[in-house]
């Protein structure tokens, strides 16, 4: 006997029902990896030298970046576990001994200068003035620029390859998230071109959001009015280039905090501040707002050391009457300027 109509209906709804949850469970599968990571995944299988394990670093450190940093800067309550373990380790079985590199230390201090140099080499930030920052979120166009060993110098990640350069991510910072009593805003670092920033919207919705180039700018000349040093970022893991600029300041930066301590993650901007003595008054504002100490009062005037100064720029908007300005200094270095830098890529082509 035939099957009635109502089974065969049956049937059929079952069938396309299977039908329809083994295509959910191919899709659900294919979208374990976002389109973001698809991307990120093919630019790292293009780009020289990078490994699994840089892979698996920049994909743990972008998908889990306020763990990360939490970490770095001691301020994550399992970091502050683990060197609390570590100091009732260290008293155990050592004895008491008050003189182990453990006992006191910094948490960001690198216990010795070779191991500075390895963290530096491979995360580090480039000192950029107000002027060099905004050039970078309106570039306007793909570059290539390999190898800035001149400009960035460190041995690795110093590469300026911008993919959509248009496509500008704000996400809340990662150290000020981190504080107790952080400074405000929180959304003032800026991820800037793929596949960084799509990876950034993609799995931190709730801390970043897209923003046009003009808005960066404005993000920018607002954390400037703050006092707060605009620092561009490279990391080994994040495709060993340039990714991002953060907004920073001397009480949150984890770099900053590295920096004091003795690890050298951060390269001067290849200016330094210079005091003009005629027109100092000695009102000591731009002592107040210098994020790396650099400006002191000698009696009525101001004076910068040198060996401190980062040529951040900070202090020239600060000052009402004029006095301080930024001059090239050829031993700190070559300045980051995107533009005199394709100009010179481009007559080398």
């Amino acid at each position: 006997m035939p099957p009635k109509a109502s089974q065969i209906d049956k049937q059929e709804h079952i069938s396309d029902h299977e039908t329809k949850g083994k295509r959910m469970k191919h899709n659900s599968r294919f979208q374990l990896i976002k389109p973001s990571t698809r991307s990120f995944i093919r630019e790292a299988k293009s780009t020289k030298d990078y490994s699994l394990y840089d892979f698996l670093h920049g994909y743990f450190y972008a998908r889990w970046p306020y763990l990360y940093i939490g970490f770095g800067t001691g301020e994550h309550p399992l970091a502050k576990r683990i060197k609390s373990l570590l100091r009732w380790y260290n008293k155990i079985f050592h004895f008491g001994n008050n003189n182990s590199s453990i006992e006191g230390e910094d948490h960001c201090e690198a216990p010795n200068n070779s191991n500075s140099k390895t963290f530096a080499e491979g995360y580090h930030g480039k000192v950029v003035p107000l002027e060099a920052a905004t050039r970078l979120v309106t570039v306007g166009e793909d570059i290539d620029l390999p190898n800035l060993e001149h400009i960035i110098p460190y041995q690795r990640a110093r590469d300026i390859i911008l993919r959509n350069p248009d496509h500008i991510a704000v996400l809340d910072c990662l150290c000020r998230v981190s504080r107790p009593n952080p400074c405000l805003p929180l959304d003032v670092c800026l991820v800037i071109g793929e596949p960084f920033a799509g990876f950034i919207i993609e799995h931190h919705p709730e801390r970043a959001r897209w923003i046009n180039p003009g808005e960066a700018v404005q993000i920018l000349e607002a954390e400037n009015e703050r006092g707060h040093v605009h620092h561009a970022f490279f990391k080994d893991a994040m495709l060993g280039r340039f990714y991002a600029i953060c907004n920073c300041c001397s009480c949150c930066c984890g770099a900053m905090q590295s920096q004091r301590n003795g690890t050298p993650m951060l390269a001067s901007s290849g200016y330094i501040s210079q005091v003009d003595d005629e027109l100092c008054i000695g009102c000591g504002d731009c002592t107040e707002f210098c994020q790396f100490g650099a400006l002191t009062l000698v009696g009525y005037t101001a004076s910068v050391d040198q060996s401190a100064c980062m040529g951040c720029g900070v202090c020239i908007d600060k000052c009402v009457q004029g006095a301080l300005s930024l001059r090239r200094d050829a031993s700190k270095g070559e300045p980051l300027e995107i533009c005199e830098l394709m100009e010179h890529a481009s007559l080398g082509a």
